[in-house]
């Protein structure tokens, strides 16, 4: 039984985050989505853990809770900022935790080394590696994974503060690291290039911070209905089992706020090739540009473009539903007509992700249903036929659906 979990994401009490994701607001949102199993989010944050306490309820699947049907798995980010060879180093990491009376022992030991109460993604002066073996230390169920890695600031393989290594960054603790986040401006194929990460397991999270954008990116698991719990997520995800992890479910990596390089402040936006050649500089203001995903790959990478490992598990890219209709339309995303639109093709397959990944013979089944120019840019969605400018410097990159019609 096939099984989509988006297990990255933050609470209300995370910086720049909606009201509205509290349990209730991510439940709808996951179900509307159909996703059925969510990270619980931010459980190192006191207030938000003490709701996660009062409403989620002990699922029958264990290591899961449940609140208004959806599944939840508890989850966190953390913010690790040390010193290494007088260098700054900041990495985002994901904590898992198998039940709630682990999570209160992790938060005991996190206390001791920062303030919880800050911000949903807490901030410790200490190194990865001590991370690891703190939450191991409490139970070796607790797995860490490094968040978006490829992001310039708090990415493992970050241009400005990450490292070139897996090892060099979790140190003697790097045995206990079993998967990476990808992240929004990168995808399986990128990571492929990398022989280093062929043991490594490649997951996709949305790392949402609306109800809206739940599942931009998430993992599909295939689980017997009796086995679908904490300890086979976690083994499927440890092992790196393809017959159980099977594939992830992607954002187009252009799409992403960090794809090329670039400096928004001056608009400019450059393939790795070009800012090499301005070594790394703004041709406008002479600054430094931020160097984006695509450079640090090809300068990590030690096979070509197309590589495929062996024991690769798949992806694939998805355009979000209301971001196509939106395109499709001409009109802004909040636009009422959109959310329409948008409600109306959920209503008549179930939900967003049954619309994206919908056949060609589906989706021509909604004629009269909805608008032709709608079902055109499914059609051309779910076939790849896009265009898309690439994001840099914290700016999304733009889809074209439609060739030579820009929106505005």
């Amino acid at each position: 039984m096939r099984f989509i979990a988006d297990l990255h994401l933050h609470s209300k009490y995370s910086r720049a985050t909606s009201p509205r994701m509290d349990l209730n607001g991510i439940a709808e949102a996951a179900k509307l989505k159909g996703v059925q199993l969510m990270g619980s989010a931010d459980f190192t944050h006191p207030e938000w853990f003490a709701e996660l306490k009062a409403k989620l309820k002990e699922s029958e699947r264990e290591g899961f809770y449940e609140h208004n049907g959806v599944q939840f798995m508890l989850s966190a980010e953390v913010c690790n900022i040390f010193s290494v060879n007088k260098k700054v180093k900041k990495i985002h990491n994901l904590l898992f935790a198998p039940s709630l009376e682990v999570a209160v022992q992790v938060n005991e030991e996190l206390a001791k080394r920062g303030n919880l109460s800050a911000d949903g993604r807490p901030i410790f002066g200490m190194r990865a590696s001590e991370l690891v073996e703190i939450t191991r230390g409490v139970s070796k169920d607790c797995e860490v994974v490094p968040a978006h890695a490829w992001t310039p600031w708090f990415g493992v393989f970050g241009a400005n503060s990450g490292f070139d290594s897996l090892e060099e960054c979790f140190e003697d603790q790097s045995k206990h690291i079993h998967a990476l986040e990808t992240g929004l401006s990168s995808d399986p194929s990128m990571n492929w290039r990398l022989s280093a990460l062929d043991k490594i397991t490649l997951i996709s999270n949305s790392d949402s911070h609306s109800p809206e954008k739940i599942a931009r990116e998430a993992n599909v698991f295939d689980f017997e209905e009796k086995e679908f719990c904490y300890a086979s997520v976690l083994k499927a995800i440890r092992e790196k089992d393809g017959k159980r992890f099977v594939s992830t479910i992607e954002f187009f990596p252009e799409e992403g706020k960090y794809h090329f390089d670039g400096h928004r402040a001056c608009g400019v936006v450059l393939k790795p090739s070009e800012a090499i050649a301005l070594k790394n500089t703004c041709p406008v203001c002479r600054k430094q540009l931020t160097v984006g995903v695509l450079h640090r790959v090809e300068e990590l990478a030690d096979r070509k473009e197309g590589f495929v490992p062996l024991n690769s598990i798949p992806f694939k890219s998805l355009v979000p539903l209301r971001e196509v209709v939106a395109k499709s339309l001409g009109k802004p995303e909040a636009n009422k007509l959109v959310g329409e639109e948008y409600s109306k093709l959920v209503g008549l397959f179930g939900s967003e992700l049954a619309v994206l990944e919908a056949t060609r013979e589906k989706l021509e089944e909604c004629r009269g249903k909805t608008s032709e120019r709608i079902i055109e840019g499914l059609v051309r969605a779910s076939e790849g036929k896009i265009t898309v400018s690439p994001g840099y410097d914290g700016v999304y990159g733009q889809v074209e659906l439609f060739e030579g019609k820009k929106e505005k």
